[in-house]
C-alpha cells in the first residue's frame, strides 16, 4: 500500500527566526492522521535565521538525528559535545537517561536548513550519547548510502533501534531498488527535486509511506534527493 504525504500540506511554524516545516504532529500542530510511522516520529525541516537557534533545552529516550542541508548548524550538549554541522554531516543523539543541548546557527549572515529527525528507540535509560558522520554526495550519488543503523555498520552512525536510514543522490531514469524483508515498511522523504517511487511522483518536501510491499523502486529522478527509511512495523 502507498500513502503520499504532501509536503504542501506538513504543518508550519513561523516563528519570525525560525521557519519550521512538520512532516507529523509536533508542537502546537496535531493531526491524528500523522502521528508518526511505526518508531520514526518526527522529521521537521528547519530553517534558521542567521545568529538565531534553540536555547538549552532537555530530551530523553529519543534518538535525534540532524542532516545539514545548507549553511552550519553549531550544536552544544550538557555530555561536553560541541560541533559546528555543514552539508553533508549526520549527526546522532541518544537522549538516553536525559541530556540538555542547543542548537544554533553559526553564521551571522547566512541561514542553515536542516532536517531534524526524532526515532523512538527500543532501549530506554541508556546513558546519553553522541556521534557525528560525514557523508560527501559522491558517496549518495547514484546509489543508496547508508547513513545511520541498529549496528553502525559500513561506517554509518548508530541508531537503538532496528531501523536503516539510506541517504541518495539522483537525477536520471536509471531505477534503484531496495528490498524490504518480511515485517517492514519504508518511509520515503523527498528533501529535493523530483522523484518517482514505485509508480507515485514526488516533489521536493513530499514524503511516501510504503506498507505490504516488497521492492521500494526509485526511478524518474531529477536533481533529487532523498532520504529511504526502512522500518519494523
Amino acid at each position: 500500500m502507498l500513502q503520499i504525504r504532501k509536503g504542501n500540506e506538513r504543518g508550519v511554524a513561523d516563528h519570525g527566526w525560525l521557519n519550521s516545516h512538520h512532516t507529523f504532529s509536533f508542537g502546537h500542530y496535531f493531526d491524528a492522521q500523522h502521528t508518526g510511522f511505526g518508531p520514526l516520529l518526527v522529521i521537521n525541516e528547519d530553517r534558521v535565521q542567521p545568529a538565531q537557534g534553540f536555547g538549552t533545552h532537555g530530551h530523553s529516550d529519543m534518538e535525534i538525528i540532524s542532516y545539514v542541508l545548507d549553511g552550519a548548524l553549531e550544536h552544544k550538549d550538557s555530555m561536553g559535545t560541541g560541533s559546528v554541522l555543514h552539508y553533508g554531516d549526520v549527526q546522532r543523539m541518544s537522549a538516553g537517561t536525559g541530556v540538555r543541548h542547543s542548537e544554533f546557527n553559526h553564521s551571522s549572515t547566512t541561514p542553515v536548513h536542516f532536517l531534524q529527525i526524532w526515532i523512538q528507540p527500543n532501549v530506554k535509560g541508556i546513558p546519553p550519547s553522541y556521534e557525528e558522520k560525514h557523508f560527501t554526495p559522491e558517496q549518495k550519488q547514484g546509489q543508496l548510502r547508508l547513513i545511520a543503523s541498529a549496528d553502525g555498520r559500513d561506517n554509518s552512525v548508530l541508531i537503538h533501534q532496528d531501523a536503516s536510514i539510506y541517504a541518495a543522490i539522483l537525477n536520471g531514469d536509471q531505477p534503484l531498488q531496495h528490498t524490504l524483508a518480511p515485517g517492514r515498511n519504508a518511509y520515503v522523504h523527498l528533501i529535493r527535486g523530483r522523484l518517482r517511487v514505485n509508480g507515485v511522483d514526488l516533489k521536493g518536501g513530499d514524503a511516501l509511506k510504503v506498507t505490504a510491499e516488497n521492492l521500494v523502486t526509485l526511478d524518474q529522478s531529477d536533481a533529487a534527493e532523498v532520504l529511504l527509511f526502512d522500518l519494523p512495523y
